[in-house]
């Protein structure tokens, strides 16, 4: 009997053991799919670094669903990152000065904004962050001296450790930045949500009371999540600045916001994957859309996310960790 115990507990620990080298498997063969498509086809260089670095501002987004919490105006600090690299860029054109850089002011943003915003929940929390995304938006669209207004700002000559690189390889390191980024990010969000603050975020989710009874503060538990998620928005929105070379009012926009929830919805919650496989999809599902029908591609994304909201709520990492499990079954 206790020898059956014995099999049956240790088949109970086996899944998380399992789905750790399942995540470990499909990041690497993931980061070795996109290297390859990369190169096969040139002009998706350009996409796929875009949809890594919406994948890491949506990391942001990862964090916050896991406390029960939606964000609706996230884009402020893919927009504050962004307009850092804007602005830096003719005085420190450094693109390895300047990521950190876009990532620290939208942490000291996030944090400031959480203060305020951490006090609340579930619709209020939400629609909060939509109104100051938008005062955001209003303040560069306004603010014409400054920003260029609707215009936006062309971004100046970057360098990768004080060289100018030609175009293509500078599109190779720019890759190579989102990707590197993309896979430190994970690895961090990974180890966070298994750690006993990452867990808390759970708590706050199920049972916030009983989190504040066992002497653990909720609003600093998700205070330290909202700055984590800004900073990732942040380093998102320098590697969309330097990799666009244009930087406009609609990055802080109440769509740019939608459309990190969507790439997130999309994705799936259940692994820090997700939101890159969200990220991808969407890319690629948008370009070829717009290129079929170019009148209706936004109807088109519109039918996927009802599609997996009714048939793998999930997700495309819940499609794909299924499958997987099957087969190993």
């Amino acid at each position: 009997m206790s020898g059956q115990a014995s099999r049956t507990g240790a088949g109970r620990l086996a899944p998380p053991g399992s789905r750790h080298r399942l995540e470990l498997a499909l990041a690497i063969g993931g980061a070795l799919a996109l290297i390859l498509v990369a190169w096969a086809v040139p002009w998706l260089r350009f996409i796929l670094t875009i949809a890594l670095a919406k994948g890491i501002a949506v990391l942001g987004i990862l964090l916050l669903l896991r406390a029960g919490q939606v964000s609706f105006g996230h884009a402020m600090f893919l927009a504050t990152g962004a307009y850092t690299v804007a602005f830096l860029a003719p005085s420190v054109p450094e693109v390895l000065i300047l990521v950190p850089l876009g990532g620290a002011i939208a942490l000291g943003l996030g944090l400031v904004v959480g203060l305020f915003v951490v006090r609340y929940r579930d619709i209020f929390f939400g629609m909060l962050n939509l109104a100051l995304s938008m005062v955001l938006y209003s303040l560069l669209e306004k603010l014409y001296a400054l920003t260029k207004g609707t215009d936006g700002i062309r971004v100046a000559r970057l360098t990768f450790a004080g060289t100018e690189p030609p175009r293509e390889t500078q599109e190779w390191l720019m890759f190579g930045l989102a990707l590197g980024l993309a896979l430190v990010f994970g690895l961090l969000v990974r180890a966070y949500l298994a750690s006993p603050m990452g867990q808390a975020l759970k708590g706050i989710k199920t049972r916030e009371t009983r989190l504040e009874f066992m002497g653990v503060p909720a609003r600093h538990v998700l205070l330290f999540a909202y700055g984590f998620s800004a900073l990732m928005g942040g380093v998102g929105g320098t590697l969309v600045a330097m990799t666009s070379r244009h930087v406009t009012p609609l990055l802080a926009y109440w769509t740019s916001s939608g459309e990190l929830v969507f790439i997130a919805i999309l994705g799936g919650a259940g692994s820090a994957l997700g939101p890159f496989l969200g990220a991808t999809a969407f890319e690629l599902v948008r370009v070829y859309a717009a290129a079929a029908v170019a009148d209706a591609w936004q109807m088109i994304l519109g039918a996927v996310l009802l599609a997996v909201i009714l048939f793998a709520p999930g997700g495309v990492w819940g499609i794909l960790s299924a499958r997987l499990k099957g087969r190993a079954a």
